[in-house]
């Protein structure tokens, strides 16, 4: 939330408004950078933590719809990742972009249409950076929140937390 008071959405002023927030002002360089890092240790913990449960067959009988709610949350996980690696709108986020809506116009079906409603249009613009945006701060998260306090449900309704085989 304190660096949303700082980030502009805009692609003119994007990459300057995360340069603010870095060298400008007070204590944001360290809060950015915590921002940053527990995002890579989250994405790290989730993959060690399916891992885990993979490992132990802790997703078989009564548990198994756990594992499609945490199959959710680890796919999640990779769109606030993907998500916010796109908020400084530089060179790499430009190509991420390309290359990620290119991968999602190629889905058979609604492909071209997903695509579309990403990019804001028919190129990447200034609806594209604020759509990608809103994704990172409003929609996985508020998603996330739902998809953990299931998650969480389902653990105590299944008899807590499972051992090893």
């Amino acid at each position: 939330i304190l660096l949303m008071f700082y980030y502009k959405p805009y692609p003119e002023v994007a990459y300057w408004s995360v340069k603010d927030i870095h060298f400008v002002v007070p204590t944001g360089k360290l809060i950015r950078n915590i921002h940053r890092w527990a995002a890579q240790v989250m994405v790290f913990v989730v993959f060690a933590h399916m891992a885990r449960i993979f490992y132990t067959a802790s997703y078989r009988k009564p548990r198994e719809f756990n594992w499609v709610i945490g199959m959710g949350l680890l796919v999640l996980t990779l769109g606030l990742s993907f998500t916010g690696y796109l908020l400084p709108w530089d060179q790499l986020a430009l190509w991420a972009v390309t290359v990620g809506t290119n991968m999602i116009g190629y889905t058979p079906v609604f492909g071209n249409q997903v695509r579309f409603v990403l990019l804001g249009g028919a190129e990447i613009g200034t609806n594209t950076l604020l759509r990608w945006y809103v994704l990172h701060v409003l929609f996985f998260p508020f998603i996330t929140v739902i998809f953990m306090a299931i998650h969480f449900w389902r653990v105590r309704k299944d008899g807590g937390i499972s051992g090893p085989l």
